[in-house]
This record gives C-alpha cells, sequence and structure tokens, in this order.
C-alpha cells in the first residue's frame, strides 16, 4: 500500500528502559523487521525497580518466540530453573505447601486427581497432595531435567519458568533489539507535547531540548507513567483494600556455603506481609513485601536481613506501591505496558508476565495511524479482565488465611472479597470444584494447590465419585501415583549438576 491509503504507523517511540521497555523493543523489531523505525528513549540516570527475578511458564514462549537459545539466555542473565513456588507460613504457622508449574499427575478416569485424592484422603489415606505434582517431586529432591516428550510418562507432566536477573535480562534483549534496527536515545523526557485537535501525544521533549516525534508510543515509564498518566490523565483504580501491602525492602545475599541450588521460589509470610527468596547461579534475592500500616520500613529491613541465607551484596533497597490498575492500558497513541500500567504484587510472579501478555495484545490489535476505537476498546476490555483474573488469585491467598496473630492476617481473612473470587472459593469448598472464566491465567492445578495450600478443604467430593471406583481404588491409584513420582524425580540430576553441564554463566 502506497500514497494516500498507506495508513500504516512508521514512527514507535518507547518511553522507558528496563524489562518492559527492552522486551517490548526486543518483540517490536521481531514482528516488524521493515518499514516502521522503533526508538527506545531511557537514561542511565533513572534506575529500574529490578526485582522482577522470577517468573511463569510463559516466559518460555516470548523467548521461544524471538528464537532465543534457552541456554545461551540463561547464561547470560545467570539464571536457574524454577519448578513453582513454596509458601510458609501463609496458611498457619509452620505449615507451608507447594504451588507447582504443571498439573497433578494424570487423571485416573473422567474425575480429576484431586476428587481420588480427597476420596482416599477420607479413607485413611497420608498422601500429601504436593507429593501428587511431578514438580514438586523435583523440586523437594532440589533436582531438574526438562519435562519428557512422552505424553505416557509422569515426568512429561510438570512445566517449569526461570529466575534471573532482571537487569541482566534487559541487557540481553537491548542487544537483540539494537541488532534488529533499534534505536537508543540516551536522554530523560522533559516534556510531552499533545496534539490539539485530537489530544494524541505528537512528541517528548528531552531536557537537552531535543524533541523526538512519533505515531505511537509505548509508556514503559514505570510507576510515574509519564505518558498514560502525565500526559493523557488517564486515572487509577486502587486495590489496596484487597492487597493492602504497599512497600518493599530488597537486597540480594550469597549463597549459604554448603547450600543446594533450589529449583522454587520460596514465599514465606511474615508479621506484616510476606519474603521472597529468588535463587539465581551467581546469588539469590531477596525482599519483604510488607504493609506501612502495620510496619515502618526500619523493621521491615531488620527483618529481610536477619533472613538472609549469606553475606548481603548490597544496601536494602526501598520501593513504594499501590496496587492496581491504570483505568485504560491503552488511551489514544499511548499504549501502557508493565509498571506504567498497573502493579500486582510479586506474590505469583506475574509481573514479567504482565509486560509479555501487554506485548502479545498490540501485536494482536496492532493499530494503523487512524488508531479505531474497536481495537483499542478490546485491547482494554481483555487486559482488564486479566488484570482481574490474577487480582483475584492473589487475594485468595490473603482471604484463606487461618492466621490470627497479627493484624494484618486477622484484616485479610476478615475482609470482603470480590464476587467473583467468593464464587470460586464456594464452589471449591462444597464439592471441590475448580471453577474457571475466561481469561484466567492461572489454571485448575494453581487453583487447587492455593485452596488446599491454605487448608479450605472441601466439605464433600464431586457427586461423581460415589459412583467410580470403590475408595480402595481411589486409594491405590493416589499411592501409586505418588510411588511413581518420586521413582521418577530420583532419576534427574540435581538442579546445580543440571545446570552447571548446560548453561552456567
Amino acid at each position: 500500500m502506497t500514497g494516500a491509503d498507506d495508513r500504516r504507523i512508521r514512527r514507535i517511540l518507547i518511553v522507558g528502559g528496563g524489562t518492559a521497555g527492552w522486551m517490548t523493543a526486543a518483540a517490536l523489531a521481531h514482528a516488524l523487521p521493515r518499514g516502521c523505525r522503533i526508538e527506545l528513549v531511557e537514561s542511565e540516570d533513572i534506575g529500574t525497580v529490578g526485582v522482577g527475578e522470577a517468573t511463569i511458564p510463559p516466559i518460555r514462549l516470548f523467548n521461544e518466540t524471538l528464537g532465543i537459545n534457552e541456554a545461551e539466555f540463561l547464561r547470560a542473565t545467570k539464571g536457574s530453573f524454577k519448578l513453582g513456588i513454596e509458601f510458609v507460613d501463609w496458611a498457619k504457622r509452620g505449615h507451608r505447601y507447594f504451588h507447582p508449574f504443571g498439573t497433578f499427575g494424570k487423571p485416573f478416569d473422567m474425575l480429576a486427581v484431586h476428587q481420588h485424592w480427597l476420596r482416599a484422603r477420607a479413607a485413611g489415606s497420608t498422601v500429601p497432595l504436593d507429593d501428587l505434582s511431578m514438580a514438586w517431586g523435583a523440586a523437594s529432591r532440589n533436582r531438574f531435567a526438562p519435562p519428557m516428550v512422552d505424553p505416557r510418562s509422569v515426568g512429561s507432566t510438570f512445566d517449569y519458568a526461570y529466575h534471573f536477573d532482571a537487569g541482566l535480562y534487559a541487557a540481553f534483549l537491548r542487544r537483540y533489539a539494537e541488532a534488529r534496527g533499534v534505536v537508543r536515545v540516551e536522554g530523560k523526557v522533559g516534556d510531552v507535547t499533545l496534539e490539539g485537535e485530537s489530544g494524541h501525544v505528537a512528541s517528548v521533549t528531552l531536557t537537552d531540548g531535543r524533541v523526538l516525534a512519533a505515531e505511537l508510543f509505548v509508556d514503559c515509564s514505570g510507576f510515574r507513567g509519564l505518558l498514560i498518566e502525565g500526559a493523557l490523565q488517564t486515572g487509577y483504580e486502587s486495590w489496596t483494600h484487597w492487597l493492602p501491602c504497599d512497600r518493599a525492602v530488597a537486597t540480594p545475599c550469597a549463597h549459604a556455603p554448603a547450600g543446594a541450588l533450589t529449583p522454587y521460589t520460596r514465599s514465606t509470610a511474615r508479621a506484616a506481609g510476606w519474603q521472597w527468596r529468588i535463587p539465581l547461579q551467581h546469588r539469590v534475592g531477596n525482599g519483604y513485601v510488607y504493609c506501612s500500616e502495620h510496619l515502618s520500613d526500619d523493621e521491615a529491613a531488620t527483618t529481610l536481613m536477619a533472613g538472609l541465607d549469606g553475606e548481603a551484596l548490597g544496601d536494602p533497597r526501598f520501593l513504594r506501591f499501590q496496587t492496581g490498575r491504570r483505568r485504560q492500558f491503552w488511551n489514544r497513541n499511548v499504549i501502557a505496558i508493565g509498571l506504567a500500567s498497573g502493579f500486582m504484587e510479586p506474590l505469583e510472579s506475574t509481573s514479567i508476565h504482565l509486560i509479555q501478555a501487554g506485548i502479545a495484545k498490540l501485536l494482536a490489535f496492532f493499530p494503523t495511524r487512524d488508531f479505531e476505537p474497536l481495537g483499542i476498546e478490546e485491547y482494554n476490555r481483555v487486559a482488564i479482565t486479566e488484570c482481574e483474573r490474577i487480582r483475584d488469585f492473589l487475594i485468595l491467598h490473603y482471604k484463606l488465611t487461618q492466621r490470627d496473630d497479627a493484624p494484618l492476617w486477622r484484616q485479610c481473612a476478615a475482609m470482603a472479597i470480590p464476587d467473583t473470587l467468593a464464587m470460586k472459593i464456594e464452589h471449591f469448598r462444597r464439592h471441590g470444584r475448580l471453577i474457571a472464566r475466561d481469561m484466567d491465567l492461572f489454571g485448575a492445578a494453581s487453583w487447587l494447590a492455593v485452596h488446599v495450600g491454605q487448608l479450605n478443604l472441601p466439605e464433600g467430593g464431586d457427586p461423581l465419585i460415589d459412583y467410580a471406583a470403590d475408595p480402595a481404588a481411589s486409594r491405590r491409584f493416589v499411592e501409586q501415583l505418588a510411588g511413581a513420582i518420586g521413582r521418577a524425580a530420583d532419576t534427574m540430576p540435581t538442579h546445580a549438576d543440571y545446570i552447571a553441564r548446560h548453561c552456567a554463566a
């Protein structure tokens, strides 16, 4: 298409670097190999949050789509493998459970595996639900190997993601993007110019006077939201009444001298929030996410520093946030991606995924210079629904706590929750049913792990179970499955050995 009929976007400006900016730049460079100038403006003087080091399995699809070699990526980012998240002291003190990537076993018949587990448990079985997960079988032994290809094998029933240094990942993607023509501009944005008639962003002016014009702008400027909020005043919907933590303090530390390299993230509930532990090849990432109403910054830092595996490798860094989202993710000719679009605390490692999801929707609804409302409206509808589904999953962890030893936990257990979540909790409480809704990021196994892990045990099973095999058959199935998983896990190399052999930094 040429001439007056050519409505293609010819210039894109990404405002902000970091993980969000360079993921966006890399994906756009891959999808738009010619005919569009892509620029990214960032300042070395402006730091990035840089704590989003844990991911969920869809990150593998993002890297594969860009043609990124897994071993090369892990070497460059000093990354490790992640089979899920261990939750400690969340349901009650002294209790722990695992949220695995993958499924719980393989179905025995028409009924879900957990229905047989519930029946076996009622008949006296002591096999924990965790033991029916191949991901936990490997994680609990600090072992890792990729899933088996043969779908008949229990070794095919798990999935994995990564832990990595987010700063190194951004640098890796910067090299990728610049090799494909993305132009990086060093500078700080000082002003934004809007078009008088449409209200679209026309250009940004840097503090040194340079003007950068474009037709499509991607706001990756972090919490500040320089374009989406600063220029367009889109508005923000707060979710702090459901997710009350509003601060985090983070610091890296050395590995314990004799500690194993664990292939999972750990989340440990504290008096006023929770602490993360993310093992990389060269260090461990740590942070305490807390509610400032119940804890001071100094107290949070003291708690964090006292619970490190090894020597601290930096001073504590503080972060303030408000959980919620922009009222629109795409407003006029600006699309907000990453923290500029909103913030969900990193409890289930969704920050980098939400960047990826924003990019995927941008490509799915890629505009012309006409910026038709139809595509923008659908982008926003999908993005808002996805965020609300994740929000409900995060609230689930807080709502189902049985802890009453601190004000935060009593507040969370008593709080009113969205109807969309209350419905799911009630279905599981009655019959162990896992109700899915469109655009749920987390599937049945994830919801099952948290329901059971947080001790929301069903009053009864699926009525169909009474028509199935007798309770003894359910118990045999559960015990045989747990045994098969344990034997399969024992054949895997250790996580450290696998990394040393395939992707050591």
